[in-house]
C-alpha cells in the first residue's frame, strides 16, 4: 500500500540521490538475518523469556516490480532459539525440531512486489502457514522506506506491518562516501487501520477521545538504513529496528511490563546468479498489513497437540470425569480447558460420534455441554441447535446451555443463520423460558456483529422486527418487551423507527399500552445511544417533556438522555423546564440525577459533569429540599487518577403517586478502566399495586351500597371518573455486561398458574405438604457444574511478525456430593395439616460435600499453534468443605440435638494461590517445557557483576545481542537493583501463620500466608502481584488425652432448658435430674455455672474501678493503648484528659480543625448554625487546680453568647434521666473526676450484680461439647435469662466450660430501662474478669436539643482486638472526608468511643463522633424520613419517665409514612401537606376524602352548619353503614344507618371488613383499617383523617389525592387544576335536590360579561369549569370573586349555554374573575306541593 497523507517539512535540503533499495535484475542479495524478542520486566534481576530466529535470506529482482525472497536452505538456517530464564545467565537454547518445521514451510521462495522503496502484495505458496507467511512479512517491514527527495525531515502516515501509523523520518547524507543514513520511528498508538484483534471485549466500549496518558499499552519502533548510493542506485547494506510495549495493568509509570524485539538485516554478499522461479503456483496473501488467521484457534493456555481431535476428546472426557471424581478439581479444571480448545479444531461428524459415545452416562453430560458452548465455533452451535431441535437435552440442560452458547459463539455470517434458526424451533417455541433465553441470546449476537461490520444490514434485525408487530397486533404486552428487550440487546439505529411505536409521544396508538411498556421501549434505545446519540437524545428529550405521560416513563426517559452525553444547551433547557414542571416526582428525579453527575469525578463524563453542575444553578433551593418520598438518584463513584480505573454505583428510586415507596427500582454497576467502559451488572425490580397480595382480598366492596353510592355521586360530580384498575404485578431484570439475560413478569394470574401446575390446588395447603413429602424422600446424588467464565484476548503484530497476545481465560467448577435423609414421624397422612409440623420430630441423616474451584490464567508474550513464549500468571481458588452430621428435632419438646463427627485428618477449607512463571513451551517438544519462577532463588548479583559482564560483552563480536538488545530493561535495572540488593534479604519473602486450638473439640483452625514477590524492586501493584502468594484457611485435628468419638451440639428451650444443664453436669444422672424442685435446680445452676465466683470477683472489681478509669485515662491517651500494671501518681491524675463529652484544655493539645466546606451536603443556614443560642441553661466549669472543688457558673446571656459562637463537638450530652430544670447544656471544662464518674456510672449500670436466675428460670440452654471414650466430656455451654418488665427488660448469657476445674467464663448482660437508656456489657476470661466492654445507649439533650448517645468503653481487650481495630481507625479520616464530615485532631480518653446524635429538625441532625485522638463531626445533615419532633423543648416539659422513647419513635416515623387530613375552622391541611382557607357555603355537602379506586370503599362528605361557623356535620359511608357525627345541643351525636346509635361505645360491625367506633378526648374516633381509614376523629370544630399509607394516590376530594404532587393540589373532580382555593372547594360541593334538601347551590357554566376581543373582533366567552350559582327561583345573598378559565368563539358563533354544551373539554383561551354564590334566598322558589 502506498503511503499517503500530509507531511509536514521540519528542515529543507537540496535535490539529492534516490535513495529508495533497488535490487538489480539478474543478482542475488544474500543478507544475514536475526531477530529477537524477549518478554519481562525493566528489571534485569527478574526472569523473563524469549526467541531468536537466525537464517541467511536472499532477495533476487525478477522483473520491474516482482521480487523473489527465498531462505537459504544450509544446515542451521533458519535456527530458532529459545530463552527462559536470568539474562544473560542463561543462553538461548536451540530448538531443532521447531526450527525444522520453519525451514519446511520456508524453504520454497516467497514473491513480493516493490516499487520506489515501498512493498506491494505478497506472494506464498498454497498451503504455506500463516506463521510463516507472517514472518517474511517482519522482514519486507524493514524494507518499507519513502523518501521525500525535497526534504530531509518529515513526518507522513506509513503503511507497515502494523498499519498506516504516524512515522518520522530523518535523513543523514554522507555524499562524499555515497553513503546514507535513514532513521524513522513510528507511534504504534497513533495508527489508522490498526492491526489488531479483540476477542471477548465486545462489550468493553473504548472512549476514542481519552488522551494517551490513559492508555495501558503504549508501543514504539525506530528503524535504522544504511544505504549505499551510485549511478546504478541505491543499496541496502543494513538495517535495524527495535520495538517497544510497555503494558501498564495498573497504569502506573513503573509498574509495567515490557515486550522489546529486534531485528537485523545485514548484506553479506551479491551473486551473479538469480533466485530459481519456484515450482508451484503461488497466491496472492494480501500486503504488509499483518494477517491474525493462524493464532485465533489457540487459547491463552498450555499448547495441545493435535492429531486426533475425535481420539484426544474421548480421552480428555474420561480423564476429566474420573479427576473429578477423585476430587482432583485442579486436574479436571485444566482438562476442561483442553477440551474446549479441542473442540474448536473437532468437526460436526466428530462431535456428534462422541456425543453418541457419551450421551447416556450422566456424570459426562454437564462437562460436554458445558464445553460445547465455550468453544463457540459454528460446528458446536449447530450441534447444539439439532440436539434440541431433536429434544436429547432436558429442559433445564437447555436453559443451562442457551445463554453459555450465545454468549460464547463467535458472531459471524453462518452461526447468525443458525442463531435465527433457534427462533423459529417449535422445541424453544413452547417453552417460555427457552423462548425468552434465545431471543434476547439472538439480540446479543447481532449486537457483536454488527460492531464488526462498517454497515449492519437489516436482515439479521427482521425476527426481531416481526416479534414486536405480531405482539403490537395481538396487544401482548409480554411479547412486547421480550421484543423490545431483544431489540435493545442488538441495539442497531435501524430500529428506532419501531420502537417509536410503542411510545405515545410518537404513536397515537401507544397511548393504550401499560407504563412498563413504555419504560422498556425508551430502555431499548440506550445502546442504540452509542451509535446515533443525536437521534436518541431528540427522542428522549422529547418523551420527558411531554407531561401527559406517567411520571415513571418520563423519569426512563430522563435516564436515557443523560446516557447520551448531553451537551451543555441540552443539560440548560432540561433544567429550565424543571422550574415549571407541574410534576414534583420528575422534578425530584431530574435535579437529584443531574445532582449527582454534577458530583462525579469520571474523566469520561467530565463534559457532562461540568454541564450539570452549571444547570442545577438555574434551579432554587427548592427542589434539595425534597424528602425520599419524591423520586431520587443515588450515586457513590470513586475514581483513581493515578491508576486511571474507578466505578460508579448508581441507584434510581422511581415513585409513582400511587406508591409511598419507589415503584422502580434499578441499581447498576459501570467500571472504568484506562480508556473504557464496562456495565458490569444492572438489576431492576418494578411493582404495581403490591399492596393487594398483602391486604385482605375477600372483602365484597362492589356488593356494599357504598359503592352504588359512589357510582352514582359520580354523575354528580363533573368529570369524575374512578381510576383506572391495576393488577398486581412485580417485574424484574437483570443485565450482565449491558445485555439483557432473563428478564421475569409476575402477576396474580403467573402465582396462580404457578401453584396449580405444583399442586393443582390454588391452596398453599397442599404445596406445604408436597413439599414435606419431597423432603421426606431425601437426596442423593453427585453433581457438577462446569463453566469458562470468560475469554479475553487482544494480540497485536510484532516486526519480526509474530504475534504479541494479551490473554486472560478463567474456568469455574462447582462440585457437590449429597446423601441426605429425612425422617418425619408421626408420618404425613391424607388430612395433613401445616400446624401438626409443630407437634413432629424429624430425623435428618446428612453428609454433603461442597466444592468450588477457580482457575484463571494470564498470559504475556508469543501464543502461537506452534510455539508459546512469555510471561504467565496463574491464579486459582478453591474451597472444600464436608458436612455430616446426625440432627434431631423435636418441636414438641423444643430441642434440638446435633452430632458430627471431629476431625481426624487434616483439611484445607479455602485456598487462594498465584504465581508467575517465564515459560517456554513448543509443540514439537511437548515434554521439554521451560519454566522459570520470575523471582531467583539466590540472591541478587551485585551491580558491578552486570556492569562488568555487559562490559566484557560489548568488545566481542556481534554484542548486540548480548548487552544491547534489552534496552528497556537494563536501564530500568541500574535504576532500582541496588536498593533491592541491599533490602532483598528481608522483604521478598513473608511467611505468616496465624492457628487457634479448641483443645476440648480436638481441632484447630489455622491461616497460613506466604508471599514472594519483586515489590523490593520497585513498589508497584504489578510487582506485588507477580511472584508467589498462597493463603489458606486448614482444619486440624489436635492431640488430645482422650480420643473424641463426636461432637455434639445440643439447644434446649423453654422450660427444660435447666434441666438440660443439669443432665449434661451429672453425665445423665436421673436422680439428680428427674423431679428436683425449682430450688434445688437454682443451687445446683450457680454451681455449676460457677456464678458465685463471677459476683464475688465483680465485687471486688467494681470497687476499684474509679481507680483504674482513672489509671487508664491519664496513663496514655494513644489509640488502645495496652493497659500498665503500675499505679500512677496522684500528680499524673490531676492532669487528666478531658471527657469525651466536653472539651480538651486548650493550652495542652493541638486544636487542628479541619473543615472541608466542598464537601458539605448542603448549604447551612445560618439559623442552623446558631440554633442552639435560644437556650437558657448555664455553663459552668470547673478547674483541675482548684482543689476545693467549687463550680464557677455564668449567667444566662453569658451562655447564650457562648453557644452562639461554641463549636457542635463541645457541647454537652445529658441524659434524660439525669436532667433537672437548672442542670447544665453546655460543658466547657471537664476534670478528670468528673469523666471518671461518668464512666463509673456506666460501670453501674451495665455491670449490677444481679443474678436473674435467682428469680427466674432459664429460658434457653445450649450445650456443645465432645464426646470421648474413656473420659467425661468436655466442651461449652450456654444459659440465657430473660427478665421483661413494663418498664425495664433484662437479658443475661452466661458461658462456661463443661468441666469443672476451668474458670473461664463468658458473661453477657444488657438491659433497657425505662425505655430511655439501653445498657450492656461483655465479659470473659477467668471468672469473668480478663476482659471487658461495656456500652450504653440513652436519650437526652444536645444542646437544648433531643438527642441519643451511643457510648462504647473497653477497659481490656485482646491484643487481635486492638490490633484490628487500629487497622480500621486507620481508614476513618480518609473515610470521613470523602463523605463530607468535619474533623478535629484531640485527645480523649484512649478507652472510649462516643457518638452523639441531635435531632435540630424534623429533617436535620448533628452528629458528633469522639474517639481517643480524633473528633469527626457535622451539622444539618439531612435525614431520609422526618422524625416528628418539637425542638427546643425545655428539659422540665420532656414526657416522663415513663414515655417509651424508642418504641415512640419507631411509630412516629411510620406514623409520618400515613396521610393525615385535618380540617379545623376555615383552615384545611391536605393529605400531601398543602394548608389553606376555605369558608365553607352553610348546609351544603362537600366531598371531603372518597376511595376513587374501582373498589370505590368509603366516602367521607362535611359541611357547615348554617347556624355556626365553627361547627360541621361529617357523613360517612363504610360498607352497608352511613355513619352521621354531628352536635346537637351541645353534645357530639352519633347515628348509625339514621338510627341514634346507644351511649355505650364502643361499637364494632359484623361486617367482612371491621369498623370500629369509640370516644376520644372529646369526640369521636372511627377506625376502619380494611377500608383504609386508619382513624376518622370528629368533635364538632375539628375533623382529622389518617389514611393509610397503601391508599397514596386512590384518594381524591377536598383533602388531596395524596400523591405527594403539592403543585397540582387544586384538582377538581374532572382533573382540571383550579386557579384557586376556593374555587377547588367548590368543585367538590355536592349538588341535591333544591326542593328536598337544604343546600340551594348548584355548578353551572358561565358567560363572561366583560367584554373581550381578539385583533379587534369581537367575541364571547364561556367558562370551562362550572361556577356556583343558586337554582332556579332562588337570589344570591352572598358571593365571592373565583378566577375561572374561559373559552372564547366569535360573537356570531352558534355556541351557546344553552343545553349546557361540554364546554369542560373545550380549550382555556383568557383567564377571568368572576363571583360565585355561596348562600341564596329562595322566596320564590317553584316546588311541586
Amino acid at each position: 500500500m502506498d503511503a499517503s497523507g500530509t507531511f509536514v517539512t521540519m528542515t529543507g535540503g537540496g535535490q539529492k540521490q534516490d535513495l529508495e533499495p533497488v535490487f538489480h535484475m539478474g543478482k542475488t542479495y544474500l543478507y544475514s538475518y536475526e531477530s529477537i524478542i524477549v518478554h519481562g520486566f525493566p528489571d534485569r534481576s527478574l526472569a523473563m523469556a524469549g526467541v531468536r530466529l537466525t537464517s541467511q535470506v536472499e532477495i533476487s529482482r525478477v522483473s520491474h516490480s516482482d521480487h523473489l525472497l527465498q531462505f537459504c536452505s544450509q544446515i542451521g538456517s533458519p535456527k530458532l532459539e529459545e530463552h527462559n530464564g536470568f539474562w544473560p545467565t542463561d543462553p538461548f537454547i536451540p530448538s531443532s525440531r521447531l526450527s525444522e518445521t520453519l525451514a519446511a514451510c520456508l524453504s520454497q521462495p516467497f514473491k513480493f512486489e516493490y516499487t520506489e522503496g515501498r512493498v506491494g502484495s505478497i506472494f506464498a505458496p498454497g498451503g504455506c502457514p500463516i506463521l510463516c507467511i507472517n514472518l517474511v512479512r517482519g522482514i519486507l517491514n524493514m524494507m518499507q522506506i519513502t523518501i521525500k527527495k525535497s526534504q530531509n525531515v518529515y513526518e507522513l502516515q506509513e503503511a507497515g506491518i502494523e498499519g498506516i501509523c504516524q512515522t518520522r523520518y530523518v535523513i543523514q547524507d554522507d555524499s562524499k562516501n555515497n553513503r546514507a543514513t535513514i532513521s524513522k520511528s513510528k507511534d504504534l498508538t497513533d495508527c489508522q487501520e490498526k492491526a489488531v484483534e479483540n476477542l471477548g471485549m465486545a462489550y468493553i466500549r473504548p472512549c476514542p477521545t481519552c488522551p494517551l496518558k490513559e492508555k495501558n499499552i503504549k508501543g514504539t519502533v525506530t528503524f535504522i538504513y544504511q544505504m549505499k548510493y551510485g549511478d546504478s542506485g541505491a543499496s541496502l547494506t543494513s538495517a535495524m529496528s527495535d520495538q517497544v510495549y510497555q503494558i501498564s495493568p495498573f497504569n502506573e509509570p513503573n509498574g509495567a511490563a515490557v515486550m522489546e524485539a529486534r531485528q537485523q538485516l545485514s548484506l553479506v554478499d551479491v551473486k551473479r546468479s538469480p533466485i530459481s522461479a519456484p515450482t508451484s503456483q503461488l497466491q496472492n496473501q494480501g500486503n504488509l498489513h499483518y494477517n491474525f488467521s493462524g493464532e485465533l484457534p489457540q487459547m491463552p493456555i498450555p499448547l495441545v497437540r493435535i492429531k486426533n481431535p475425535d481420539l484426544q476428546l474421548t480421552e480428555t472426557l474420561r480423564q476429566l470425569v474420573q479427576n473429578n471424581e477423585k476430587g482432583a478439581t485442579k486436574e479436571a479444571s485444566a482438562k476442561f480447558l483442553q477440551m474446549i480448545q479441542l473442540f474448536r479444531v473437532a468437526t460436526l461428524d466428530q462431535i456428534e460420534s462422541l456425543w453418541l459415545q457419551f450421551v447416556n452416562e450422566l456424570p459426562y453430560r454437564p462437562w460436554f455441554l458445558s464445553a460445547i458452548c465455550a468453544a463457540g465455533t459454528t460446528d458446536t452451535f449447530r450441534f447444539l441447535k439439532q440436539k434440541i431441535h431433536d429434544e436429547k437435552l432436558s429442559i433445564w440442560e437447555a436453559a443451562a446451555t442457551l445463554p453459555l452458547a450465545f454468549h460464547f459463539v463467535t458472531p459471524n455470517k453462518q452461526t447468525l443463520e443458525i442463531a435465527s434458526t433457534f427462533l423459529t424451533c417449535p422445541q424453544i417455541q413452547k417453552i417460555v423460558l427457552h423462548r425468552i433465553i434465545v431471543y434476547l441470546g439472538y439480540g446479543s449476537i447481532v449486537n457483536k456483529y454488527c460492531a464488526q461490520a462498517v454497515l449492519c444490514p437489516n436482515e439479521p434485525l427482521q425476527p426481531l422486527h416481526h416479534l414486536a408487530t405480531e405482539a403490537t397486533n395481538k396487544g401482548d404486552a409480554k411479547d412486547m418487551s421480550l421484543a423490545l428487550k431483544a431489540i435493545g440487546n442488538a441495539g442497531e439505529p435501524a430500529s428506532i423507527k419501531r420502537i417509536l411505536k410503542f411510545l405515545p409521544t410518537f404513536s397515537s396508538a401507544a397511548a393504550s399500552l401499560p407504563n412498563r411498556i413504555h419504560a422498556d421501549a425508551l430502555l431499548a434505545l440506550r445502546k442504540i445511544a452509542r451509535k446515533d446519540p443525536v437521534k436518541v437524545r431528540e427522542i428522549t428529550l422529547q418523551v420527558f417533556m411531554d407531561s401527559t405521560l406517567a411520571p415513571n416513563v418520563r423519569m426512563v426517559a430522563c435516564v436515557v438522555l443523560f446516557e447520551t452525553k448531553p451537551a451543555l444547551p441540552t443539560v440548560a433547557a432540561l433544567a429550565s423546564s424543571l422550574l415549571t414542571e407541574p410534576s414534583l416526582q420528575v422534578a425530584s428525579f431530574a435535579y437529584s440525577h443531574m445532582k449527582t453527575l454534577a458530583a462525579g469525578r469520571i474523566p469520561q463524563l467530565y463534559k457532562l459533569s461540568a454541564a450539570c453542575n452549571v444547570a442545577i444553578k438555574l434551579l432554587g433551593p427548592r427542589l434539595d429540599r425534597l424528602s425520599y418520598r419524591y423520586s431520587k438518584v443515588i450515586q457513590i463513584s470513586d475514581y483513581s487518577s493515578q491508576y486511571q480505573a474507578g466505578a460508579i454505583w448508581r441507584v434510581y428510586l422511581m415513585n409513582s403517586p400511587s406508591t409511598m415507596f419507589p415503584s422502580d427500582i434499578i441499581t447498576k454497576v459501570r467500571g472504568y478502566y484506562a480508556n473504557t467502559a464496562t456495565d458490569i451488572i444492572e438489576v431492576a425490580f418494578r411493582s404495581q399495586s403490591l399492596i393487594q397480595f398483602i391486604r385482605k382480598q375477600n372483602i365484597p366492596f362492589a356488593e356494599y351500597e357504598t359503592y352504588k353510592t359512589l357510582k352514582e355521586l359520580g354523575k354528580l360530580l363533573l368529570g369524575w371518573k374512578e381510576l383506572p384498575p391495576e393488577d398486581p404485578l412485580i417485574s424484574a431484570y437483570i443485565k450482565i455486561l449491558g445485555q439483557d439475560i432473563a428478564f421475569v413478569d409476575i402477576d396474580k394470574d403467573a402465582i396462580q398458574q404457578m401453584m396449580m401446575s405444583l399442586t393443582g390446588s390454588s391452596n398453599w395447603q397442599p404445596v406445604v405438604k408436597k413439599v414435606v413429602e419431597e423432603v421426606q424422600r431425601g437426596i442423593s446424588g453427585q453433581w457438577a457444574l462446569p463453566v469458562m467464565v470468560g475469554e479475553m484476548r487482544h494480540i497485536v503484530p510484532t516486526i519480526v511478525g509474530l504475534p504479541l497476545e494479551l490473554g486472560l481465560c478463567g474456568a469455574v467448577v462447582a462440585q457437590a456430593a449429597a446423601d441426605v435423609d429425612v425422617k418425619v414421624s408421626p408420618p404425613v397422612s391424607e388430612n395433613f395439616r401445616p400446624s401438626q409440623l409443630w407437634e413432629a420430630k424429624v430425623d435428618i441423616h446428612a453428609d454433603i460435600r461442597p466444592k468450588a474451584y477457580f482457575h484463571t490464567i494470564a498470559m504475556m508474550g508469543i501464543n502461537t499453534q506452534y510455539f508459546q513464549s512469555g510471561l504467565e500468571f496463574r491464579a486459582e481458588f478453591s474451597a472444600n468443605t464436608t458436612m455430616k452430621f446426625d440432627a434431631r428435632i423435636n418441636m414438641k419438646e423444643k430441642n434440638l440435638k446435633i452430632e458430627t463427627l471431629p476431625c481426624h485428618q487434616e483439611a484445607e477449607l479455602a485456598a487462594v494461590r498465584s504465581e508467575v512463571y517465564a515459560i517456554s513451551r513448543n509443540m514439537e517438544e511437548e515434554d521439554s517445557e521451560k519454566k522459570s519462577q520470575l523471582l531467583p532463588k539466590g540472591e541478587i548479583p551485585s551491580i558491578s557483576d552486570h556492569l562488568l559482564q555487559s562490559k566484557e560483552g560489548s568488545s566481542r563480536p556481534g554484542s548486540w545481542k548480548q548487552s544491547s538488545i534489552l534496552n528497556v530493561i537494563s536501564k530500568g535495572y541500574q535504576q532500582g537493583s541496588e536498593e533491592a540488593h541491599h533490602n532483598s534479604a528481608g522483604r521478598r519473602f513473608y511467611s505468616r501463620r496465624f492457628c487457634r486450638k479448641f483443645e476440648s473439640l480436638g481441632c484447630s483452625t489455622c491461616l497460613s500466608i506466604k508471599s514472594r514477590n519483586s515489590a523490593f524492586l520497585r513498589n508497584t501493584y504489578l510487582h506485588k502481584l507477580f511472584g508467589e502468594f498462597e493463603a489458606k484457611i486448614i482444619l486440624k485435628p489436635v492431640r488430645t488425652d482422650a480420643d473424641i468419638e463426636k461432637i455434639q451440639l445440643e439447644v434446649q428451650a423453654g422450660s427444660k432448658a435447666a434441666s438440660k444443664i443439669i443432665e449434661v453436669s451429672s453425665s445423665g444422672s436421673k436422680e439428680e435430674g428427674e423431679a428436683s424442685p425449682y430450688e434445688n435446680i437454682q443451687v445446683k445452676l450457680k454451681k455449676i455455672l460457677g456464678i458465685e465466683n463471677v459476683f464475688t470477683a465483680a465485687n471486688k472489681t467494681r470497687r476499684r474501678t474509679k481507680r483504674i478509669n482513672r489509671e487508664y485515662k491519664n496513663a496514655d491517651t494513644g489509640l488502645w493503648a495496652e493497659p500498665r500494671a503500675s499505679h500512677l501518681s496522684s500528680s499524673s491524675s490531676s492532669s487528666a484528659a478531658s471527657s469525651a463529652d466536653g472539651k480538651e484544655p486548650g493550652n495542652h493539645h493541638r486544636t487542628n480543625e479541619i473543615r472541608q466546606s466542598g464537601k458539605k451536603r448542603g448549604s447551612k443556614s445560618s439559623s442552623r448554625s446558631s440554633s442552639g443560642s435560644s437556650a437558657s441553661s448555664k455553663a459552668c466549669s470547673s478547674s483541675s487546680q482548684d482543689h476545693s472543688g467549687d463550680r464557677h457558673c455564668s449567667g444566662d446571656s453569658e451562655y447564650s453568647n457562648q453557644q452562639a459562637n461554641t463549636p457542635v463537638y463541645q457541647f454537652l450530652f445529658k441524659p434524660a434521666d439525669e436532667q433537672d430544670p437548672g442542670g447544665e447544656i453546655l460543658n466547657i471544662s471537664i476534670s478528670s473526676s468528673s469523666s471518671s464518674a461518668s464512666d463509673e456510672g456506666i460501670s453501674r449500670a451495665t455491670s449490677q450484680p444481679k443474678f436473674l436466675g435467682d428469680s427466674k428460670p432459664p429460658i434457653l440452654a445450649a450445650v456443645l461439647r465432645a464426646i470421648h471414650r474413656n473420659k467425661q466430656p468436655t466442651g461449652l455451654q450456654l444459659v440465657l435469662y430473660t427478665d421483661i418488665q413494663p418498664k425495664r427488660w433484662r437479658i443475661q448469657m452466661f458461658g462456661s466450660s463443661i468441666t469443672g476445674p476451668s474458670r473461664w467464663k463468658l458473661c453477657a448482660d444488657a438491659s433497657v430501662i425505662n425505655y430511655r437508656r439501653v445498657s450492656g456489657s461483655l465479659k470473659w476470661g477467668k471468672d469473668c474478669q480478663d476482659y471487658h466492654i461495656a456500652t450504653r445507649i440513652a436519650t437526652g439533650q444536645f444542646a437544648a436539643y433531643p438527642a441519643m448517645q451511643m457510648k462504647l468503653e473497653w477497659l481490656k481487650v485482646p491484643s487481635i482486638i486492638r490490633t484490628t481495630a487500629r487497622w480500621l481507625y486507620s481508614f476513618l479520616p480518609g473515610a470521613a472526608y470523602v463523605l463530607g464530615f468535619s474533623q478535629r485532631q484531640q485527645p480523649g480518653p484512649s478507652h472510649q468511643a462516643t457518638l452523639v446524635m441531635a435531632l435540630t429538625s424534623p429533617r436535620t441532625c448533628d452528629i458528633v463522633f469522639k474517639l481517643p485522638e480524633l473528633t469527626i463531626y457535622d451539622r444539618a445533615i439531612r435525614l431520609p424520613l422526618p422524625v416528628p419532633s418539637h425542638p427546643g423543648i425545655p428539659i422540665s416539659t420532656l414526657p416522663s419517665s415513663d414515655w417509651k422513647v424508642f418504641s415512640q419513635a419507631t411509630l412516629s416515623i411510620i406514623g409520618s409514612l400515613k396521610g393525615h387530613c385535618t380540617v379545623f375552622q376555615n383552615k384545611i391541611t391536605t393529605f400531601n401537606g398543602v394548608q389553606f382557607n376555605y369558608s365553607m357555603p352553610a348546609n351544603c355537602y362537600h366531598v371531603l376524602v372518597q376511595d376513587c379506586s374501582p373498589e370505590l370503599k368509603f366516602l367521607v362528605m362535611v359541611k357547615r352548619l348554617k347556624e355556626s361557623a365553627d361547627l360541621k356535620v361529617i357523613n360517612v359511608r363504610l360498607a352497608s353503614h352511613e355513619v352521621d357525627m354531628y352536635v346537637s345541643n351541645g353534645l357530639i351525636q352519633l347515628k348509625i344507618n339514621g338510627v341514634q346509635a346507644p351511649r355505650d361505645l364502643p361499637y364494632t360491625s359484623n361486617s367482612a371488613a371491621s369498623m370500629l367506633i369509640s370516644s376520644e378526648k372529646k369526640g369521636l374516633a372511627l377506625k376502619a383499617p380494611d377500608y383504609g381509614i386508619d382513624k376518622l376523629y370528629y368533635d364538632g370544630h375539628r375533623i382529622e383523617i389518617q389514611a393509610a399509607f397503601w391508599m397514596a394516590g386512590k384518594t381524591c376530594g377536598i383533602c388531596g389525592k395524596y400523591d405527594a404532587e403539592v403543585e397540582r393540589e387544586y384538582q377538581t373532580p374532572g382533573g382540571y387544576l383550579a386557579k384557586d382555593a376556593v374555587s377547588f372547594g367548590h368543585s367538590w360541593i355536592i349538588s341535591e335536590d333544591p326542593c328536598a334538601g337544604a343546600c340551594k347551590l348548584q355548578h353551572k357554566f358561565v358567560k363572561s360579561e366583560k367584554p373581550v376581543s381578539f385583533e379587534k373582533t369581537a367575541t364571547k366567552c364561556f367558562s370551562v369549569e362550572p361556577v356556583l350559582r343558586c337554582v332556579k327561583g332562588c337570589s344570591a345573598t352572598q358571593t365571592v370573586p373565583v378566577s375561572v378559565g374561559f373559552h372564547c368563539v366569535p360573537a356570531d358563533s352558534a355556541l351557546s349555554l344553552d343545553g349546557q354544551p361540554r364546554l369542560d373539554q373545550k380549550s382555556e383561551d383568557v383567564v377571568s374573575s368572576v363571583s360565585a354564590h355561596t348562600a341564596c334566598s329562595c322566596q320564590q322558589q317553584a316546588c311541586p306541593a
